[in-house]
């Protein structure tokens, strides 16, 4: 039943309400393991997921990177390596750096840049592995290495970060990144590829200027409204909206399903929020299994993004027993 899920999640070129919900590994399986790294998308490609993701940013050489931010200073050791690159507002940017450069630094759990404590203490340690960064090329060739061997599709999920930030720099990240997925195999809404990106002149630019035609999906909550969703639909497979914009209230006896899901699948718009965090759920949450209920069972959602795959995989198949 698993593999017959998995081909409709991946393969079907109108991911609408019709198709079983899918799980994206949020920056892979970062629960277990630092975000971004290959070893953390291998596990996440091990425990089922249906997608990788990738945050891309690009280097001073226009290479495109998958880390989150455009900073290196939360994930990386780059105050040691490079204490002298820092703006002047005391933050190293990724776009100061060539691939070269960057290929010398260590990866590790995300940390406090000021306290040096780990955002998730209970998660990996920093420090404790010799990570690298990756290339957005030697990413996708990686997952489509696993693939192969493992004889098991999983698709990928790449966003670029901060278009409009990057182009202010004079860098064109959304050329760069398509000419990448296109050479890479990932072509058309039957590619197991969704590309997404919180800004919204952005989306609109990556279909009717840069010509994307795979998959494409709106982040955030600025478009949540009908009037709003409409104009994204003009444009967009589907919306990736906070879990508080699905389920809204403070507590397990305050709370609701909103209108959201509902509202985007009228008008052909799957639904893929973001994040689920075993070690930080929600005000409204009794437990995982409540929240995944509500998520999947009340209001319907296609997919989800989260930093624990193994966990949503596990519901998921016992929920279609």
């Amino acid at each position: 039943m698993k593999h017959i899920l998995l081909y409709f999640a991946l393969f079907l070129p109108l991911l609408g309400r019709e198709s079983p919900p899918i799980v994206i590994a949020h920056r892979g399986a970062s629960g277990y393991l630092p975000e971004h790294t290959l070893a953390a998308k291998a596990m996440a490609h091990a425990q089922g997921a249906e997608f990788l993701e990738q945050d891309i940013v690009l280097t001073k050489d226009d290479v495109p990177v998958v880390l989150h931010d455009i900073h290196l200073d939360t994930t990386t050791d780059v105050a040691t390596c490079f204490p002298e690159r820092k703006r002047a507002d005391g933050r190293y940017y990724t776009l100061d750096f060539t691939v070269a450069e960057l290929k010398q630094l260590r990866v590790t759990e995300r940390f406090n840049a000021k306290t040096s404590q780990a955002v998730y203490p209970n998660r990996f340690p920093v420090g404790g592995a010799p990570f690298q960064i990756s290339t957005l090329e030697e990413e996708l060739k990686f997952i489509q290495g696993l693939n192969k061997s493992s004889g098991r599709v999983a698709g990928i999920y790449p966003e670029i970060k901060q278009p409009a930030w990057h182009r202010k720099q004079g860098h064109d990240i959304s050329s760069i990144v398509i000419s990448i997925l296109r050479r890479c195999g990932y072509v058309t809404r039957e590619d197991p590829c969704w590309l997404q990106c919180f800004e919204f002149e952005e989306v609109k630019r990556l279909r009717t200027e840069l010509d994307w035609e795979g998959r494409l999906l709106l982040l955030g909550d600025e478009f949540l409204l009908p009037k709003g969703l409409t104009k994204v639909a003009k444009f967009a497979d589907g919306i990736g909206p906070p879990i508080s914009s699905v389920i809204s209230g403070k507590n397990p006896t305050d709370r609701r399903v909103t209108d959201l899901v509902k509202n985007a699948h009228a008008i052909d718009l799957v639904v893929h929020p973001y994040t689920l965090r075993v070690d930080e759920l929600p005000g409204v949450a009794r437990s995982v299994d409540d929240l995944l209920s509500l998520l999947f069972t009340e209001a319907g959602v296609d997919g989800l993004f989260t930093d624990f795959p193994d966990v949503v995989v596990k519901w998921l198949e016992q929920s279609d027993e």
